[in-house]
């Protein structure tokens, strides 16, 4: 008795982040299972790409294969790209109506799908807004995931005053964080100026930071620079630090999100702030089965000695830890964008391959 009375007291180390902290649990993933098994750790959000959505058919083929050949014959003339798209509009719709009471408790904070435009759109600010203002549509509680690109950054200022709630994504860099933040403020006084309501948005900035400390360690291979091992580590993490500090300094009204895990740090240095952290499901079963201390760490600065040793090493990481490091223009070709933006595009046309293999099946 007194063991079970002990288990049913035990609570995750993510629900009592959520629950003891700012800092908020948004799931990296919109299948149903693991957004169930995040809601019951906290979760107040989760994200969906094609990606994700690769992923979620392949673990609930038993669901999504029968609605995909639907799909196929309700749109008998569009290819099989349109049909993929709208297969993702589906699988979000259906994790933004999971996510729709903590939306409502939230008054829009919280509580929402975040479903990202087609990174094939990366340079064409127009079609990134067209494609924002469909998904903006499709479901009360949708964030629309916008990169943060050279043509992205105006989009997100659009978007932002036309009352559309952004992520922005493929972001990696304090640079970008603070661009990000200063163009929706942009778009946000805008609307104040004309009296429209932004009562119920909430504009978040990812910084994904383990593929800050992939690059990194890419270029370490690649120009046979040695270091400590354990220095590449911390390279997101600093990252995210900095631009948190300049946001709490400057009192943006847009909230960080740590995206991209690679290890604990990515969750546990960040605890204690008004961030959100998206782990996937793989690693949020991780965390909960740690005995991590749940404690606020976002305040204590990386060390010095790591940051230095970066600096010195690195001139990506000058570029990614500098407020000015990077210029709108040198966006685009910054090392972990072009990888990003490469996985995401090879991702939409893997998406559309499953469709092919459904609308078009091997007679053989």
């Amino acid at each position: 008795m007194e063991q079970g009375s002990k288990k049913s007291e035990w609570k995750s180390p993510l629900y009592q982040m959520t629950q003891t902290t700012p800092t908020c649990l948004w799931n990296d993933s919109a299948s149903t299972s693991e957004l169930t098994y995040a809601i019951e750790n906290g979760a107040v959000g989760a994200t969906c790409n094609p990606v994700i959505v690769l992923t979620v058919v392949r673990q609930e083929m038993s669901t999504w294969m029968p609605r995909l050949a639907e799909l196929v014959e309700e749109n008998p003339t569009a290819t099989e790209d349109e049909v993929g798209w709208r297969l993702v509009e589906e699988v979000s719709r259906n994790a933004a109506r999971l996510l729709g009471p903590i939306f409502e408790q939230a008054k829009g904070r919280n509580g929402r799908l975040s479903i990202q435009t087609d990174p094939r759109y990366y340079r064409d600010t127009g079609a990134i807004l067209g494609q924002a203002a469909h998904f903006d549509a499709l479901a009360e509680n949708m964030i629309v995931k916008i990169p943060a690109t050279a043509a992205g950054i105006p989009a997100i200022e659009a978007a932002t005053y036309a009352g559309i709630t952004i992520n922005a994504t493929v972001s990696f860099t304090v640079p970008q964080a603070v661009l990000v933040a200063e163009a929706v403020e942009r778009g946000l006084r805008r609307r104040e100026a004309e009296g429209k309501s932004i009562l119920h948005m909430g504009p978040v900035c990812t910084i994904m930071v383990g593929r800050l400390d992939d690059w990194l360690k890419v270029v370490a291979e690649k120009q046979g620079i040695l270091t400590d091992p354990g220095h590449l580590e911390w390279a997101g993490v600093a990252a995210f630090k900095k631009a948190y500090e300049i946001y709490s300094e400057r009192g943006y009204r847009t909230r960080l999100l740590s995206a991209a895990f690679r290890n604990h740090f990515h969750w546990s240095e960040l605890i204690g702030g008004d961030v959100v952290i998206s782990p996937p499901h793989a690693w949020q079963v991780r965390i909960n089965a740690s005995d991590i201390p749940v404690e606020p760490r976002i305040d204590r600065p990386v060390d010095r000695v790591i940051v230095d040793d970066l600096l010195r090493r690195f001139p990506d990481f000058q570029r990614a830890y500098a407020e000015d490091g990077l210029s709108i223009a040198e966006l685009d070709s910054y090392g972990p964008t072009l990888r990003t933006l490469r996985q995401f595009m090879r991702a939409s046309t893997d998406l559309a391959g499953l469709v092919r293999d459904v609308m078009t099946p091997d007679p053989d």
